[in-house]
């Protein structure tokens, strides 16, 4: 109930603003019950960002883990991220780039290197099929990584792009250039039908 809270709370303010007198009475308890579970406000974050990270991971593991080309499912897993971090802007922006304690930051690295695992097993996976070309794995991951996490700051931070459409051009924009530097091909898979996943 109170993790329910304040993940609502930072989706609508940010973590910034998700003070715990707040998230208390987003849940509907005293303040001193909140503290009794959660001692500090980074604390409280710190579990908000693991529960809400961890949904995220399983959701691109998901679909990681589905059938088709390792093509196809880098494209599907980087896809969904990042059209769903387009879609809830503001609680991905919390997540990726907001300012906050060393805590919080500690428990967004952990979520960066989950979310790198989940592309190192398709990059692998497509090493093996002589679908990709050998590269460095571990570097591959962590540069998609960067690229959604980097390439979509400006727009969770600024209402730049005003139109689900123009939004979606962005996502498509930064997983096809994410394909590309795995795949080493020009060409990238068309999205159209991935949009659904979001």
């Amino acid at each position: 109930m109170i993790l329910r809270a304040a993940r609502q709370l930072v989706t609508r303010v940010g973590f910034r603003e998700a003070q715990m007198n707040a998230v208390a009475e987003e849940a509907g308890v005293a303040l001193a019950t909140l503290y009794r579970n959660f001692p500090s406000k980074a604390a409280l974050m710190v579990e908000v960002v693991a529960s809400v990270s961890q949904r995220e991971v399983d959701a691109a593991a998901g679909l990681a883990m589905g059938g088709g080309t390792a093509a196809k499912r880098l494209t599907a897993s980087a896809w969904l991220f990042a059209s769903r971090a387009l879609i809830g802007r503001r609680l991905a922006h919390a997540l990726v780039a907001e300012p906050v304690e060393p805590e919080i930051e500690a428990a967004r690295l952990t979520y960066r290197r989950k979310l790198a695992r989940v592309f190192e097993m398709i990059i692998e996976q497509g090493i093996r099929d002589s679908e990709f070309p050998a590269q460095d794995v571990q570097a591959s991951a962590a540069c998609i990584v960067g690229s959604l996490f980097e390439g979509l700051v400006g727009p969770l931070a600024s209402d730049s792009l005003s139109t689900d459409v123009e939004r979606q051009n962005q996502a498509k924009a930064i997983v096809g250039f994410c394909l590309r530097g795995v795949s080493g091909r020009i060409e990238s898979l068309p999205l159209d039908d991935l949009r659904g996943q979001g």
